[in-house]
């Protein structure tokens, strides 16, 4: 099959209108100034007068992790909810910098993924503001797959850290942070180990194709043979043009039924990549979708990976017999 170039409209804008940007980052400025602080001590740190952390997360993948591991001492506030945004091109609001001006804690993906944060964040310098940039904490640098929460190692990496930070700016409830982390890892995230593990031991080996670079991280947990040019899953994600070369040997792994499953990421659907996607159904290839953010926007972070990774089980099932 031959596939057509998605309009300019229709492709990611991974930064957003710089002239947007920096006058959101002038208006958050002059909101920070007029807003008040005074819940908030020099050190960020909570007392034992019944006061949260306030945390703020870029994105509610990362929000839910943080929400579930501060309990009743945190104060969670994620900006990126919507299910059917791509948040490659979110543009802040000035709610957002006032947002984040008030937060003791914030936490953002980095790699490229959400740049205005620190933006925003330069542009007020709250005095005592923690700050977890996720890809600086995995040691990743722009250019790198930003999608870390569907990285396993990596979402047990944030645990930690968003753990160690919770005790140093709320010590006093230290003990309590620790149960909390505890609880989230044994009992929270055991049918999500559970079902990556069942996966890998099942299919590891299968080929698979994806529509984009936010699947790579499941492939390499579950074992799968992800045979779709990391080019094209680059490119995809980033919004510039697949090679030719490499459009070409995407159309006849699927044409020619060369990969089991089809994964699709719904909150980026070119006009290409919804032809690939029902190219795929045609030939009987079982489809699966996968998507950047909570879907429902409810969801815990371990409801949301779990049912993907049961529809991805599913799906994989159907087309081995296993």
């Amino acid at each position: 099959m031959r596939t057509s170039v998605p309009p300019a409209s229709l492709r990611r804008r991974p930064g957003g209108p710089a002239r947007l940007l920096a006058g959101l980052v002038f208006m958050a400025a002059l909101l920070s100034a007029c807003s008040s602080s005074g819940s908030t001590t020099s050190t960020g740190a909570t007392t034992g007068g019944g006061t949260k952390v306030q945390v703020v997360a870029a994105e509610n993948s990362w929000g839910s992790i943080a929400s579930q591991l501060g309990g009743v001492h945190a104060q969670v506030t994620s900006i990126i909810t919507n299910p059917n945004t791509d948040p490659h091109d979110y543009e802040p609001t000035a709610a957002d910098g006032r947002t984040i001006a008030e937060a003791q804690y914030v936490i953002d993906n980095g790699v490229g993924y959400d740049p205005w944060v620190p933006k925003l964040i330069a542009a007020n310098q709250t005095a005592g503001q923690k700050v977890l940039d996720v890809g600086e904490l995995i040691g990743l640098k722009d250019g790198d797959n930003p999608h870390r929460w569907y990285f396993p190692d990596d979402v047990q990496r944030v645990i930690e850290q968003v753990t160690a930070d919770y005790k140093k700016l709320d010590p006093g409830d230290a003990a309590y942070f620790d149960r909390r982390q505890q609880q989230f890892e044994s009992t929270g995230l055991a049918p999500y180990h559970q079902l990556i593990a069942e996966i890998r031991a099942r299919y590891a080996g299968t080929p698979v194709g994806a529509s984009e670079s936010i699947f790579e991280g499941i492939a390499q947990a579950t074992g799968l043979n992800l045979v779709t040019p990391h080019r094209y899953l680059k490119a995809i994600s980033q919004g510039t043009d697949p090679t030719a070369a490499d459009k070409s040997t995407v159309d006849a792994q699927i044409n020619d039924a060369r990969i089991k499953v089809w994964v699709f990421n719904s909150q980026n659907s070119t006009p290409d990549i919804q032809a690939l996607t029902t190219e795929a159904e045609h030939h009987h290839i079982p489809v699966t979708t996968i998507t950047e953010t909570l879907s429902p926007a409810g969801d815990t972070f371990q409801a949301w990976q779990s049912a993907q990774l049961q529809n991805l089980e599913n799906a994989l099932a159907r087309a081995t017999g296993k």
